[in-house]
């Protein structure tokens, strides 16, 4: 066995949660879903697909249907055409080990902004490559930076991927677009590929409209990004709005979040033309040749559904953030900022420096279940995240109320 994998951390979230799963006494946040089921015509539409005996091998890239619905999907959010861009996935975290696969080898240089979901550094890790790791700082009231200037800094000559996860699981940070547009300069001088993990752009609390300010680089801009009915931007800001298609940009985004369907696994990626197209089809082959045609049927069921469904679910994920936020600024000693995307709250209690065993010590004594910082990497050392999207509100008071009984003790 590779000496790469057996050295290898497991997942500390998976590490906690194992040891309660299925448990009903356990208040279970841990995981980054909703508790509210898949939609029903998501699941009527997979079923209508096995009944008509639809079980067998498909294209690589997805259906030919899914993919011209994805593309029109994303030519709504972001202007730009996305025909022979887009790759259907098993899962959005399949579609980022795709874009390692496909960029990353031994001995490589990778950057990423941290901390960050673990797969996300993992990943490069895997295949041989070397993380560098770009951290984002707390201020007093709990709320992540990022040191643009060191980001560039790290990025150099032989940096094959520089990795962005925005919005951030689990701070909630999020780049903007003078960052992403600044980022974007830096990694055309240096050759170095963009890969974004934009799985949570549509979970976006933020203010009101951003329009894409002029480029300093000479390039022609991009379309604004959509806007709801209320002027509100639908998405967070995203490298598709201030990059060109020939851009070194990989896209990753997932129906997990904005249509709740973690459980299905299906995702998808925008890449920059029909050659890399190319390349990441040969590269689903050899790792699972296709995503299985009745949950595309889902997918494509749930892109039917239209923004409504994904801005009421946006709006009823706010109430929850909101809520649960205002909870826990009452408690003595918890530092958490507001995040502006994403569906986690990032919290730190005073005096609890080992994530872990207080995670684990939460779950044991008290029955609540969050996700320790350090699983995050050691940036996140100290805190704890707790994912806030649940179809009952009081559900999360419970929650609170168990937090308060351990700081009590």
């Amino acid at each position: 066995m590779r000496e790469t994998v057996l050295t290898m951390m497991s997942s500390r979230i998976r590490e906690v949660a194992n040891a309660a799963l299925g448990n009903p006494d356990v208040l279970a946040f841990w995981f980054g879903e909703s508790d509210e089921v898949t939609p029903l015509a998501v699941r009527e539409a997979a079923m209508r697909s096995l009944e008509r005996g639809e079980t067998f091998y498909g294209h690589n890239l997805g259906l030919a249907e899914l993919r011209a619905a994805l593309a029109r999907y994303t030519a709504g959010l972001h202007a730009g055409a996305y025909d022979e861009r887009i790759a259907v996935t098993s899962s959005g975290v399949n579609a980022l080990m795709l874009a390692t696969q496909l960029l990353v080898g031994a001995g490589d240089d990778v950057v990423a902004v941290v901390p960050v979901w673990p797969n996300l550094t993992q990943q490069p890790t895997v295949m041989g490559a070397q993380v560098r790791r770009v951290a984002l700082r707390p201020d007093a009231q709990g709320t992540w930076r990022l040191d643009l200037q060191a980001m560039i800094d790290a990025i150099g000559p032989r940096t094959k991927v520089a990795l962005v996860n925005s919005p951030n699981n689990p701070t909630g940070w999020t780049l903007q677009p003078h960052e992403q547009r600044a980022l974007l300069a830096h990694c055309r001088r240096t050759g170095t590929w963009l890969v974004a993990d934009e799985v949570y752009e549509r979970m976006w609390f933020g203010g009101g409209a951003t329009v894409a300010e002029p480029p300093r680089d000479g390039r022609s801009p991009r379309g604004t990004r959509a806007e709801g009915e209320s002027g509100e931007s639908r998405t967070a800001p995203s490298f598709l709005d201030v990059a060109q298609p020939d851009d070194r940009l990989i896209v990753v985004h997932s129906f997990s979040k904005s249509f709740l369907m973690t459980g299905w696994r299906l995702g998808w990626m925008v890449v920059p033309d029909a050659r890399v197209l190319a390349q990441i089809g040969k590269l689903i082959e050899f790792n699972t040749s296709c995503a299985p045609e009745f949950v595309q049927h889902g997918g494509m069921a749930a892109l039917a559904l239209g923004d409504a469904f994904v801005d009421a679910l946006a709006r009823r994920l706010r109430a929850c953030r909101d809520r649960l936020l205002g909870h826990l600024r009452e408690l003595p000693g918890v530092t958490v900022a507001v995040p502006p995307g994403g569906l986690y709250a990032f919290l730190k209690v005073d005096g609890q420096a080992d994530s872990l065993a207080f995670a684990q010590r939460l779950l044991a004594e008290h029955g609540l279940g969050l996700a320790p910082g350090i699983a995050f990497g050691p940036e996140g050392e100290g805190w704890l995240r707790w994912c806030f999207a649940s179809r009952d509100p009081e559900r999360l008071d419970r929650g609170v109320q168990r937090l308060a009984q351990a700081l009590r003790l």
